[in-house]
């Protein structure tokens, strides 16, 4: 049974999507430890080592998001780091919600798609490549 190969133009659309959000949450991951945890604690009300907590999991999750495919060493770890991600924007929907910011909601509902996505596309791309 002969499979296709990847769409160029797919390959190439996530490979930026997954740039950007990579870049999206590094940034958010990095802030999570720059910020005093005094003033990321009065705008989300949860503990601060919980927020060091998902801060890692955010740059970690960047890292996986890139890395693999770039070395092409364990490339199935990038879309379990697209799902983990998605996992946690969909937490911060639900915190924003319960936050009463419903309009501001949207934002992390669509980073959590996005997230999804590339976690979807890729898992279908590595599980059509044949092993050598």
């Amino acid at each position: 049974m002969a499979t296709n190969p990847p769409n160029r133009k797919t390959n190439v659309m996530l490979w930026i999507l997954q740039v950007l959000l990579a870049a999206l949450f590094m940034f958010a991951g990095v802030m999570k430890f720059v910020m005093p945890i005094e003033e990321m604690t009065k705008q989300i009300a949860l503990p601060g080592w919980f927020l060091h907590f998902i801060g890692a999991a955010e740059i970690l999750g960047a890292i996986g998001l890139i890395l693999p495919g770039i070395l092409r060493i364990r490339v199935g770890l990038t879309p379990l780091a697209a799902a983990g991600l998605a996992i946690i924007t969909v937490g911060a929907t639900w915190i924003t919600l319960a936050g009463g910011q419903g309009a501001m909601a949207i934002i992390p509902l669509v980073v959590a798609l996005l997230s999804a996505f590339v976690a979807y596309s890729r898992w279908q791309m590595s599980s059509r490549v044949p092993v050598n």
